[in-house]
């Protein structure tokens, strides 16, 4: 494991030259041969659940990037690309329907997936982001994580059984 490296998605090369990253993605280097990983922007309001979801991606292979409201979101999806956005639906400044539709405008190539408590604001989020997947509380991190895996066809969740 000692030519282990992670390097961040901002077009690193290794000791001999090679470019180690690409768009959003950001590569694992290990022994001269590279995988994608994932990049995830989480926009969860209450903390212990932000946690305990960061923990749960990142222990399956994934970067994340978490922010407490929307709001926050906004100038890092400005700045950076990511593969998915992760969001609460019912947040407070801004929700994560709202949130969702500005990273449509500025990253069409970015998934949603939506995580909300709220039966009503599911169907909501159904109507106006179609393609969105919806994930409804309470559930389990192996269920998100096999989710978030579909998505990218992926499979990392048996780190969670």
């Amino acid at each position: 494991m000692e030519n282990l490296n992670r390097f961040s998605h901002k077009g690193i090369a290794d000791a001999k030259g090679h470019l180690l990253s690409f768009g959003a993605a950001t590569i694992e280097h290990i022994g001269g041969l590279g995988k994608r990983m994932f990049r995830i922007l989480l926009a969860e309001d209450d903390d212990s659940m932000r946690q305990y979801l960061v923990r749960a991606l990142e222990r399956s292979g994934y970067e994340v990037v978490a922010v407490d409201r929307g709001t926050a979101a906004l100038p890092i999806i400005a700045s950076e690309r990511f593969d998915l956005l992760l969001t609460d639906i019912v947040m407070p400044e801004m929700d994560g329907i709202e949130l969702a539709q500005h990273v449509a405008s500025v990253s069409p190539e970015t998934r949603v997936m939506f995580i909300t408590g709220f039966a009503a604001v599911t169907l909501r989020a159904g109507r106006l982001a179609p393609e969105a997947k919806v994930l409804s509380k309470p559930f389990h991190l192996r269920d998100l994580v096999l989710e978030v895996d579909r998505m990218f066809n992926r499979t990392s969740a048996e780190n969670l059984l």
